[in-house]
Parts: structure tokens; sequence; C-alpha cells
């Protein structure tokens, strides 16, 4: 198994490089799926405790909404977008005004609106994955999506009981997406990779870095 404490500049630049391919292939998507312009930011990785992911990404009590995947294949992961529950609720109301127009009725049921939230996320996140599957020569198979709403710090401490079991450190990437909602609202979501070791040996060798 890699040991993550070893990693050089030349390895985590080729594994930003990786988020950066994914994230703009996951904003392509989102743009095409909305007829919106993405803005993306440069992606981060980061060798982080899984112990201290919550007080890492923001406020540990805020309430968020995020979609979750596992990528089972070759290059094995855990992918996750997050975002305020305003800005998922934003998001949600254009993916369903872009199906339904002004005939979109009113106080939804949370679970059409969880649909819409699980595929918006799906796309988002499959198409991460794609270019990454691309790039390196290898294949998937993705989970079914799930949604949750729930404070930060709940939501990353099942992501810190998968990979408690394989240490207790992890490499993160991930980026924000923006773009303006109907209103003019920024809205923005943050994606998150945690490769599993393995298919993080697997990364870098295919990236010739290690």
């Amino acid at each position: 198994m890699l040991d993550l404490s070893s990693f050089n500049n030349l390895q985590l630049d080729a594994i930003r490089e990786v988020g950066n391919i994914g994230t703009g292939n996951a904003a392509t998507a989102l743009s095409k799926l909305l007829s919106r312009m993405i803005e993306m930011d440069v992606p981060k990785a980061e060798l982080i405790s899984i112990y201290e992911l919550a007080e890492h990404y923001g406020d540990p009590t805020e309430i968020i909404a995020a979609v979750f995947v596992r990528s089972l294949g070759d290059f094995a992961c855990s992918l996750i977008f997050i975002q305020s529950e305003e800005d998922a609720g934003l998001l949600v109301d254009l993916l369903l005004r872009q199906q339904f127009g002004d005939s979109l009725p009113p106080d939804l049921p949370q679970e059409m609106l969880d649909s819409a939230l699980s595929e918006v996320g799906n796309i988002i996140l499959s198409s991460f994955l794609n270019a990454i599957n691309l790039l390196i020569g290898t294949r998937h198979q993705i989970s079914v999506p799930g949604v949750a709403h729930d404070m930060l710090a709940a939501i990353l401490d099942v992501v810190a009981s998968i990979f408690g079991q394989m240490g207790e450190m992890a490499l993160f990437v991930n980026t924000e997406l923006k773009l303006d909602g109907a209103d003019g609202k920024a809205i923005s979501g943050k994606i998150v990779m945690l490769p599993d070791p393995d298919a993080l040996e697997l990364l870098l060798r295919k990236l010739q870095v290690l």
C-alpha cells in the first residue's frame, strides 16, 4: 500500500491535473444539461486525516445536500457532490424548469426534488469519472447515487468510516463548480474525490509518476 506521507509535488501535481480534467468534463456535461456557462476553480489535491474532514471542508454544523457514488471498477474511489441546501434547491429548480418550463407546479414533494438532485449529481460525478477512466484506460461501474441532507460533519463521518478501515490519512481531490441561477444568484457545488489506496497506486503508475 502507498505511504501517503511520502507523496512528492510531482505526484500531487499529476493528481491535480486528473482532477482538472475530470472537473472540466463534469462542467461541460452540466453546461449542456442546463444551457448555462459553468466556471470551475483550480482543483486541490491534499492529504488529510480522516478525523479532520468536517473541520477542513467548512462549518461542521452546516446543513448540506450531498450526492454520493462509489466507483467499483479498476479505479475504485468515492465521489461526493456537496452543496449548501440553498444552492441545491436553486440547482434543482433550474433543472426542473429546463424540463417543465413555466408549467412546473409549486410545492413539489421532497422525493421528486431529491430525485432531480440525484439525477444532476449523477451526471456531474459520472462525467468526472468517465474522463479519468478515458485518460488512464480503465473501466468502471458506478453505484446508484445516494442523496443525503444532514450536517456536514455527519455526512463526512460516513466517508471517514469507509477510509478508517484503510488508514488514518486519505488523499482528497476537490474543486468547485459555479453558475448563475435564473435570478442571477450564484450557485456553487464542490466535487470531492477520494481514491482507494490501490486505485491511487494504479493512477500514479498510469500517469508514470510512480
